[in-house]
């Protein structure tokens, strides 16, 4: 019998902590989500720093009470469009209350003719995590190409958002995978050694 390949473990670790993830009640992912909020980052957020965020789908965590939180402080927000499969992300400038368009899989990001902008600080969705700071997202690797391309520019902030049943012991991972500076949960903030 073949080990299986990183992939192949991946699938199955997403699908067992989507399947924790699922079986939260709502009531409970909201209060989850409300209680990232009310801690907020755990990084100072500079005068004019873009924070991207996502619109979330399914079960997962909402981002949005942090978002609006982040807004009311004054930082600019961003939100993701998908371009295309095999391309990074492109994040375009969005405030709370602003038109969104329906994108790839139904999942709603900001109208094309928002402008384009390169966030300071991503918050990611994610399906599993582990405390060194990898992350298993859904199989497209938009977020680490993205994430690989900002860092390139500048220095940037890569922060996890999920539900603490979605930890893992260790997530397999490969060089194109970016590791994450922190990991929030409603329980916690994980700081992320990426020396």
């Amino acid at each position: 019998m073949d080990a299986p390949t990183v992939d192949q473990q991946k699938t199955q670790l997403r699908n067992e902590a989507l399947a924790r993830r699922d079986a939260m009640p709502a009531a409970q992912r909201q209060a989850g989500a409300d209680a990232v909020a009310a801690r907020g980052l755990p990084v100072a957020v500079a005068p004019g720093a873009i924070v991207s965020g996502f619109m979330p789908m399914k079960t997962e965590i909402n981002p949005l009470p942090l978002l609006r939180q982040l807004a009311a402080a004054g930082a600019p927000l961003a939100l993701p469009a998908i371009d295309r499969r095999g391309k990074p992300l492109i994040m375009r400038a969005w405030k709370v209350g602003d038109p969104l368009a329906s994108g790839q899989w139904g999942i709603r990001e900001p109208v094309p003719e928002a402008p384009q902008v390169d966030p300071d600080i991503l918050i990611v969705p994610l399906a599993a995590f582990d405390r060194r700071g990898h992350r298993i997202g859904y199989g497209a690797g938009y977020y680490d190409m993205t994430i690989a391309g900002l860092r390139a520019k500048k220095n940037v902030i890569a922060l996890g958002i999920a539900f603490a049943v979605q930890e893992i012991p260790r997530v397999p991972n490969t060089e194109r995978d970016q590791q994450l500076d922190f990991v929030l949960t409603e329980r916690e903030v994980i700081t992320v050694d990426r020396s």
